[in-house]
């Protein structure tokens, strides 16, 4: 049997692809005529094995359901379509369900359905071509192989005889007559399923007039598949049996490819553009595959790539003639770079080159996107903007300077003078496509504007605008001091430190995305698009240590501006939006697949709630690094030190959820009662190199807290700190012990722990933060930061050699463009987590710095 889906209409085709990415998918279909063919003798109806295939690979999806709602008794149906037990089977017109459904007959029905057959039995006797079908909570009496006679007689007499007594339910379809003594609906059926399963969405396939109640319980984006000729009630129809496994087949192709992500590209591959005030994603092949407006935090525009292309994208890329045949062909990229000391991208193939940058200099409410295409061939352009994560409808209006993308709460244009667009339409949104010749001394420049209506030229040309991007980032890193070590490396990471923070408000990003996942296909898929007091502090740090104050300095101030709003800084949330203003409720986008199917796709962060007390010493290190740099301690500041001192007072002796947020009851950890000695440590050198006034308790309250720390964080059996005063788990983060400071590096606790540490978590280029049982499905990568520690606890214990091997494996993760994600696998040997990652590129300057020493 060949299947053909274009065979299917057009129409149908866009159906099955909408329907297909429903959050939770429910496949039912009837079995004679639709998954098997009609045939004279019904215990020989065999369904088709493509169909079979079909609804097998759909019930091993997630978030799929699939279910055989049929006439036939459940065990004869069982036994005929040999279906596994995943696909749920419905027997009798649904009265009889599989397990989790089975109704019991009470003794009056019992009694009904033994007069029903008897009676049933009489009629049928002598009468050549009629069978019965005894079921459990009905009969039926089929006529099929009966002369048209003899038909009409036996059918006559059971609708003025059985069928019109009382509690009987009476379903007629082709050639055959059921009695049953419940209620026998394929509707109901149908519900009851969708209840259970709680599916957004449902398909019903049927061929018979009983699948009419089916098909009338169907509604929304809800899809009706009518098997044949006759009116009907479905909204659209295929002709037989082979169409049917056609539409399953395309149905399971598209369910899957959705779920589980169209050739996501690796995370480590993917590059950044900034402006200081929103990013936005490339992927090596210049497809920008992530942006949000108006903020970085906000929703995305453009979501391929937690989605797919049906989420959003702006694609761009060769068309080179085929030399066999004239038809186009598709030609990786030669490759894909920054612009040296900038945040400009270059995508180049042969005779092709994409210049990508945000525009710098414009109104904070605005988002430009600028796109050069230069070289001497054809373009093929793609404009699938899909604002608020898709889930407004967008329609494309075509004007002289290029289109107006209509629907949307905030406005927006894409001014491409000269282009000649096609709109075309998935009945929600519309996307517009181009093919453009590109010649040496006439590029194509396209320009998305987000946050103005303006489809106009601007003053500045557009060379004059990209120099005056270019610019900004290479004279900033201009007054860097980069280390002997990795210098062009280090150099990066301070500009993708720098393209992280917000020039607005003063918050730093910890990552630019939400929910690339800690593992692929898992549910560990968090959003990093907000300021959290650590990372931002770290970052910070940071570039301060590099020889730039801007940062830590509208960072501190955009933390005086949170403090304000307190009742006291032990109030402090772990995190910020980037305006300073506390999280709304992490929610769900379930129109999303996520990244390569991993899924939930979150937005907002519930670690907003946790109580983390780590959080005030990052900050105050901040605060004494800054005062170093500049020589010079602001007495905002030192309030802030002062609050933050005052915050460890009165809570460092809780339990808490530590630096990786975990979601399960909070404990003593070793890395929290470190960074509360941090806190008073450093305020009370501020003080006296400033000449502050430190607290009387400060000192004696620091000691406290390192006898504890060395008293219970200390762990005899393990030969280590531990992760927590409660247990023998270990934490990468519990080397801070010594990289604090709180015990000398040459302590042999210390680098007794050192030595635990990469016995127990570190796996080849990466160290792991723990091993243990975090109260969350699946696992996680190595994270990049917890092997920059470990590179200074080396060097701290005389390993040199040791060190300078773990970061020469850090630089090899990086990817082409010398970016970091969150994570490692070193099996799978790809990049996980949010990207790029603050954590990462801060931990990776740290270590070029400390080997340059």
């Amino acid at each position: 049997m060949a299947l053909t889906v274009e065979a299917l209409p057009a129409e149908l085709r866009r159906m099955i692809v909408q329907l297909a990415r429903t959050p939770r998918l429910l496949v039912a279909c009837d079995y004679d005529g639709t998954l098997a063919p009609i045939v004279a003798d019904p215990s020989q109806a065999k369904p088709l094995p493509e169909s079979v295939h079909a609804m097998r690979a759909l019930a091993a999806l997630p978030a799929t359901t699939t279910a055989v709602i049929s006439g036939r008794a459940l065990r004869d149906l069982a036994t005929l379509s040999r279906l596994p037990s995943e696909v749920h089977l419905v027997g009798s017109h649904g009265s009889e369900l599989d397990v989790g459904f089975v109704h019991e007959l009470e003794p009056e029905a019992t009694q009904l359905r033994t007069r029903l057959q008897r009676t049933a039995q009489e009629i049928a006797r002598d009468h050549p071509g009629v069978t019965l079908e005894a079921k459990p909570a009905s009969v039926a009496i089929h006529v099929r192989r009966a002369d048209q006679q003899v038909s009409e007689q036996v059918l006559d007499a059971i609708r003025s005889g059985p069928a019109t007594w009382e509690g009987v339910e009476v379903t007629e379809g082709k050639s055959v007559i059921e009695l049953g003594v419940v209620e026998t609906d394929k509707g109901n059926a149908l519900e009851s399923l969708r209840h259970q399963v709680g599916a957004t969405a449902a398909i019903f396939l049927g061929d018979d007039v009983t699948d009419e109640k089916a098909f009338a319980r169907l509604q929304g984006p809800d899809l009706g598949l009518k098997v044949g000729e006759g009116e009907s009630l479905a909204a659209h129809r295929v002709r037989d049996t082979t169409e049917v496994a056609t539409v399953l087949a395309l149905l399971m192709e598209e369910r899957r490819t959705w779920l589980y992500g169209e050739q996501a590209p690796a995370i480590e591959r993917l590059t950044m553009l900034s402006n200081e005030r929103t990013i936005a994603l490339l992927t090596p092949d210049a497809r920008v595959t992530w942006m949000c407006h108006p903020g970085p935090d906000s929703a995305a525009v453009f979501a391929d790539l937690l989605g797919g292309t049906s989420a959003g994208h702006f694609s761009i890329r060769p068309e080179y003639p085929d030399s066999g045949n004239g038809t186009s062909r598709s030609v990786l990229p030669l490759g894909q770079r920054y612009v040296p000391g900038t945040m400009t991208v270059e995508t180049r193939w042969s005779r092709l080159l994409i210049t990508d940058y945000l525009e710098h200099d414009i109104e904070a409410h605005r988002t430009d996107l600028t796109r050069v295409i230069t070289g001497s061939t054809r373009a093929h352009i793609d404009f699938v903007p899909r604002p608020e994560f898709g889930q407004v409808a967008v329609r494309l209006a075509p004007e002289r300077g290029g289109l107006r993308v209509l629907g949307t709460s905030e406005p927006m244009v894409l001014y491409s003078p000269g282009v000649q667009w096609d709109i075309s339409s998935d009945g929600m949104h519309e996307s517009a496509s181009a093919v453009v010749e590109i010649s040496e001394d006439s590029p194509v420049v396209l320009e998305l504007r987000c946050g103005t209506e303006e489809i106009g030229p601007r003053e500045e040309t557009e060379t004059q605008r990209r120099s005056n991007a270019n610019r900004y980032w290479s004279e900033w890193l201009g007054t860097l001091t980069l280390p002997e070590v990795a210098p062009d490396l280090v150099a990066r990471s301070a500009l993708t430190l720098r393209g992280l923070c917000n020039a607005d408000t003063g918050g730093i990003m910890a990552a630019g995305t939400t929910s690339l996942p800690e593992e692929i296909g898992g549910v560990r898929n968090w959003d990093y698009r907000y300021c959290w007091l650590r990372d931002g502090a770290m970052s910070a740090r940071a570039l301060v240590s590099l020889g730039s104050t801007t940062e830590a300095e509208a960072f501190m101030d955009w933390l005086h501006k949170v403090m304000e709003n307190l009742p006291g800084p032990e109030r402090l949330h772990p995190l910020y939006s980037l305006a300073g203003t506390s999280l709304g409720p992490e929610a769900v986008i379930d129109t999303l697949p996520g990244y390569a199917g991993s899924r939930p796709v979150r937005v907002g962060n519930l670690a907003d709630q946790q109580v983390q007390l780590d959080v005030f010493g990052p900050v105050v290190e901040l605060a004494m690094h800054l005062s170093q740099a500049t020589g010079v301690l602001r007495d905002g500041d030192w309030e802030l030190v002062k609050g933050m001192a005052e915050a460890v007072s009165r809570r460092w002796f809780e339990p808490d959820h530590g630096i990786w947020e975990e979601r399960d009851v909070p404990r003593h950890h070793v890395y929290s009662k470190v960074m509360c000695w941090v806190t008073l440590d450093r305020a009370l050198q501020l003080a006296e190199t400033y000449e502050r006034t430190p607290e009387s308790s400060w000192a004696p309250l620091r000691e406290e807290i390192a006898q504890d720390v060395i008293k219970n964080g200390w762990h005899a059996d393990v030969q280590a700190f531990t992760t927590a005063y409660e247990g023998s788990d270990l934490d990468a983060a519990s080397l801070h012990v010594g990289l604090s400071g709180l015990i000398d590096p040459s302590d042999e606790r210390f680098r007794a722990t050192v030595t635990a540490i990469e016995s127990e978590l570190r796996s080849g280029s990466t160290v792991y933060r723990y091993r243990r049982d975090d109260g969350l499905p699946g696992t996680e990568g190595g994270f990049h930061l917890c092997a920059a520690w470990l590179v200074e606890a080396y060097l701290l214990t005389g390993r040199r050699t040791e060190a300078e091997e773990l970061f020469q494996q850090l630089v090899d993760n990086t990817g082409p463009t010398g970016l970091l994600a969150e994570e490692y696998d070193p099996i799978a040997e790809r990049s996980l987590g949010n990207h790029p990652q603050a954590y990462s590129h801060l931990g990776l300057i740290r270590c070029a710095q400390l080997l340059s020493e």
